[in-house]
């Protein structure tokens, strides 16, 4: 068994509503992305502090949003456990946890226009439904 799980798949997707009606629009984590390079954006176990599991390799704004590629380790519990629960099907949602710099009221809801990323989670119940890992894994 390797030491790492390699991961990716969609940490933010453009346009969309979020389940609380938030929308990130293209373009948001740019500035963030120039100023704090993928290794240094958290990579944690359903938003919890206490349970990173591993590092973002590359996190790319593309088109539909915001691809995230990484590693799990599972030199940690957590991540071992995650990398389990990833392999098997269980787990496959990704959530950001980021401060707003700019939003702006839209008739669809809150499109936030400007970001700062500081973590990308991997959850059981992404807010952005489509926010999934992809695979093979």
């Amino acid at each position: 068994m390797t030491r790492k799980l390699r991961i990716e798949g969609w940490a933010a997707i453009y346009g969309e509503p979020d389940l609380k009606g938030e929308i990130v629009a293209p373009g948001a984590f740019a500035l963030s992305l120039d100023r704090l390079p993928a290794p240094q954006v958290k990579m944690l176990a359903q938003h919890d502090n206490d349970k990173p599991i591993g590092r973002w390799i590359a996190l790319e704004e593309r088109a539909k949003g915001l691809y995230a590629i990484g590693e799990i380790t599972r030199a940690t519990q957590a991540g071992a456990e995650i990398a389990h629960l990833i392999e098997e099907g269980i787990l496959d949602g990704l959530s950001i946890g980021f401060n707003t710099i700019r939003a702006r009221e839209t008739k669809a809801g809150r499109e936030i226009v400007e970001a700062a990323l500081w973590e990308i989670s991997v959850v059981t119940f992404p807010m952005a439904p489509r926010a999934r890992l992809v695979k093979p894994f």
